[in-house]
């Protein structure tokens, strides 16, 4: 079984390589198609109008100067079209809610769910200034596709999993099957003339009792269901 790896993070994002060592858990084949540069919040955005350079770093790996939809898009069309599952991440930060219209890590595997091969998007939601342990959320990772690549998903949907941001030896989160929360994201701005800088605090988000947003903000492994 042959798994595509992306994200928008770029070839050289730690998130990459944590995702990398939990599929190699697995005794999995994986090739990395991935953005040569980091791209976060890019969306669904697609290059159609200009020609997309092809970087072979390895029989295995490729870096693509276009988005995750773009990686993928190349990806199942000519560079793995016998691939039979695309993962994405493991993003540093967090794609909670309405995070997934704005995420390319997500739009990369919604992308594939439009070609009919499913796909799993890895976010670590990551608390102010503190470091995430790429080691630990490898460890969940591979916990989270132990049971998702056990599920069933129909042909038009994909997982979004958010880890999330526990202390240094906290015991194993539980993970927690919940819809995505339907709040917006904090509307501020810092105003300066006619200049307006965004100034909203993520951690401060309106939230839906029991959704993802509020799961994995209370220290669990939030995991959604989302139909194209």
């Amino acid at each position: 079984m042959v798994f595509v790896l992306t994200n928008d993070d770029g070839i050289d994002a730690p998130g990459l390589r944590s995702l990398q060592q939990a599929v190699k858990h697995l005794n999995l084949d994986a090739v990395i198609v991935v953005p040569q540069e980091h791209l976060s919040g890019c969306g669904h955005q697609v290059t159609t109008t200009s020609p997309i350079e092809v970087q072979k770093r390895s029989e295995q790996e490729y870096a693509i100067a276009g988005t995750p939809a773009d990686c993928v898009r190349i990806a199942v069309s000519h560079l793995c079209p016998t691939v039979k599952w695309v993962l994405s991440g493991i993003n540093s930060g967090g794609n909670l809610g309405a995070d997934v219209y704005i995420s390319g890590t997500v739009a990369a595997v919604r992308e594939a769910s439009l070609h009919r091969i499913p796909g799993i998007a890895f976010s670590h939601y990551r608390q102010g200034n503190r470091g995430i342990d790429w080691d630990f959320a490898s460890y969940l990772a591979h916990k989270v596709l132990m049971d998702l690549l056990a599920r069933p998903i129909p042909q038009n949907a994909f997982w979004n999993v958010n880890l999330p941001h526990l202390p240094l030896g906290t015991d194993d989160p539980p993970i927690v099957f919940c819809s995505p929360c339907t709040q917006p994201l904090p509307v501020v701005y810092r105003v300066v003339g006619n200049q307006y800088y965004y100034a909203g605090e993520y951690s401060k988000r309106l939230r839906d009792p029991d959704r993802d947003v509020e799961v994995c903000f209370a220290g669990q492994i939030a995991v959604t269901q989302i139909a194209i």
